[in-house]
């Protein structure tokens, strides 16, 4: 793990990109079908501007000096929730301001994490009912497995979910609500051999979904199962679209890093398929990447556009997908090799993307700013929202 450089800090930066040559995001080319999106503006206008043609794009630091920022969970308030991996901390940033921007606040430290390698404090996700029962969910390691616990800010963590495997590179840590109320979370195989994610009788290498007391959901596909999905090498990002239509990244598979619309009961193959497999009884994913331009961890959505945040890519891919899950045109790239490695991705209230990176861990090149959160706002051009 490495050593904290200096304590959390705000600092609101903002500038705008010009998307051109492989990030284009204006209209596409007669190749190409469709066109990109276009998301609402910024609540709070930019402190700088420029013509970017068709599109703006506005890039807004909003933290600055956080330590291997994982996940990433909205308050009622309009405030987030910021996990840090190494170092146990739930951080609060905003709705305040200080001079420097918004304001950062350490919320709670978890004793139980044990953190090395991916493992920690991963996945956070706030409570349906928040604005009565005062409770979060996280995803965190201990010293022989992962776990899922339950906890107001402040108060002892209570494990729901015991038992998941643990390893040093294949943790998951993916933790949502879904549309339907129930709790999911993307596991990781935790073997070198892929030995766990096609046996229904272990948590590793699932999608899992569950009641908030850690019990297997009614309706999953097999009864008395937490199991929703299987075949997978270690799942680290979960979204909804509007259509309630689930989506995964895949983030460490050796060939290819999948991106994968989830359908209950389905197995995505591993280890028997990196990437396409083109075989009856596994899904294939809706679209793959090499590895070493992708290990996308984090997966939003809003409107027509899915986008996922990428490790060795240093990169957030963009893509517009159809009601039937077909996308329209190619891939675009976003930030790639400004900010260094990125890892959560999520769609904040207003309808912005905020988006962590992850530079202050082994495989980083960190600056004396990382690791940062950045918001995210398009505008001008484009399909989607005016």
């Amino acid at each position: 793990m490495r050593s904290r450089r200096g304590r959390a800090a705000v600092a609101s930066l903002a500038v705008v990109l010009a998307l051109t040559s492989g990030c284009s995001f204006g209209p596409p080319g007669p190749d190409e079908a469709g066109s990109a999106p276009n998301l609402p503006g910024p609540s709070v206008a930019p402190t700088a501007s420029a013509d970017a043609g068709d599109q703006e794009i506005a890039v807004t630091v909003l933290a600055k000096g956080l330590e291997v920022p994982w996940g990433i969970a909205f308050l009622p308030d309009g405030s987030a929730l910021v996990t840090e991996r190494d170092t146990g901390r739930i951080l609060k940033v905003g709705p305040e301001s200080d001079a420097d921007g918004l304001k950062v606040t350490e919320a709670d430290r978890l004793a139980e994490v044990r953190s090395s390698g991916d493992g920690g404090l991963l996945g956070i996700a706030v409570s349906p009912k928040y604005a009565t029962d005062k409770t979060l969910y996280v995803y965190y390691s201990t010293a022989t497995d992962n776990r899922i616990g339950k906890l107001v800010l402040g108060r002892t963590l209570q494990p729901i979910l015991t038992g998941i495997p643990r390893s040093l590179e294949q943790n998951g840590g993916a933790l949502a609500f879904g549309p339907d109320g129930y709790l999911y979370a993307g596991t990781g195989d935790g073997t070198p051999t892929g030995t766990l994610a096609q046996n229904p009788k272990s948590l590793g290498g699932k999608i899992l979904r569950m009641t908030t007391a850690g019990k297997p959901a009614p309706g999953n596909p097999a009864k008395n199962s937490l199991v929703w999905t299987s075949g997978h090498r270690n799942v680290q990002g979960l979204t909804w679209d509007a259509t309630k239509r689930m989506f995964a990244t895949e983030s460490t598979q050796p060939r290819f890093t999948e991106l994968n619309v989830v359908r209950k009961g389905k197995n995505y193959g591993w280890p028997k398929a990196d990437g396409t497999a083109g075989v009856a009884k596994f899904t294939d994913p809706m679209i793959t990447w090499p590895t070493a331009q992708a290990s996308c961890g984090g997966v939003a959505a809003l409107e027509t556009l899915v986008a996922t945040a990428c490790l060795l890519g240093k990169r957030v891919y963009l893509l517009n997908v159809t009601g039937n899950g077909t996308i329209l045109g190619k891939a675009q790239e976003l930030l790639t090799d400004k900010y260094g490695r990125l890892r959560a991705l999520v769609t904040a209230p207003d309808g912005s993307l905020w988006v962590s990176t992850s530079n202050q861990e082994d495989a980083g090149e960190p600056d004396p700013e990382d690791d940062r959160l950045i918001r995210l706002v398009f505008s001008d051009g484009g399909a989607g929202r005016s």
